[in-house]
């Protein structure tokens, strides 16, 4: 079976058993046909097959090796297990073959993360003129307004009080994709949401980023650009064993804090943390 998919500007083909079920929230960023970026051969097995080239990375839920050619292998595992559940292995520039264990189909299926480390979606983006951001993706008057934080700081809830309180609209409560086309930055939606369950396939201009912390007083202040790009360092998704495409990584996210204005709220979560932001 083959289909098509686009998250942002960047598409790729996905070829793949009739049994292994795509997770719901990947199916939304399904387009019809036309040229792409990248394409992907899912297979079943029994058991994977060794990982070829030189150990670069060695975690306990992923090791990553990288060929002479500069193609990279992955064994791909979840913490706490010792049993990687995938191989991931680059053929071409363009072009990656997935071994997926079948003991792993189920959890596959019903977890959207677990399925999309298959795809290596950090390394297909790194060298293209976006950035993976951690936050909930709110659409209020015609753009978008990024809340960002360290998980369990309560984006997703702030996101949630502008719904109630201005009529915005949550796009995905976990990650949005930020793309730069030299004069504007835009967000797209992102194929997994967390535990929010939040999940659209919709792109908006850039409005604002709002980075947030936890408070008994709503206070809200612009960051200077260099505040801002330290507090939103940490929350960028990025493979930062790759030096080179980390540097352009961090040159895009020095463009967008020079481009997009970017606040602190120090908040709790009543509609009071609403009017202190809308005030700034």
């Amino acid at each position: 079976m083959k289909k098509t998919f686009q998250i942002g500007s960047f598409s790729f083909e996905l070829e793949f058993p009739e049994q292994f079920i795509l997770p719901a929230d990947m199916r939304k960023f399904e387009v019809s046909g036309g040229a792409v970026d990248y394409t992907y051969t899912i297979t079943l097995v029994d058991e994977l097959p060794e990982a070829e080239g030189i150990p670069f990375v060695q975690r306990m839920d992923l090791q990553v090796f990288r060929t002479r050619e500069g193609l990279e292998n992955r064994l791909i595992g979840v913490k706490g297990e010792e049993r990687p559940y995938a191989l991931y292995r680059e053929i071409t520039q363009n072009r990656a073959e997935i071994f997926a264990g079948r003991w792993y189909l189920a959890e596959m299926e019903k977890y959207e993360v677990v399925f999309l480390s298959l795809l290596a979606f950090e390394r297909r983006l790194m060298s293209r003129p976006c950035l993976i951001l951690h936050c909930a993706y709110t659409e209020y008057q015609g753009k978008a307004m990024l809340f960002s934080a360290p998980s369990g700081t309560g984006k997703t809830t702030q996101a949630g009080l502008w719904e109630r309180y201005r009529g915005s609209r949550t796009v995905n409560g976990d990650k949005a994709l930020l793309e730069y086309n030299g004069i504007t930055w835009t967000a797209n939606g992102w194929p997994v949401c967390g535990t929010s369950e939040i999940c659209e396939n919709k792109t908006l201009p850039v409005g604002c980023i709002v980075m947030l912390s936890q408070a008994k007083m709503n206070q809200a202040w612009r960051l200077q650009p260099a505040e801002a790009f330290k507090s939103l360092y940490g929350q960028i998704t990025m493979n930062r064993w790759d030096q080179e495409g980390t540097g352009q990584k961090l040159d895009l996210l020095e463009q967008l804090v020079g481009k997009v204005p970017v606040y602190h709220l120090a908040c709790d979560i009543s509609e009071d943390a609403v009017k202190t932001l809308e005030r700034v």
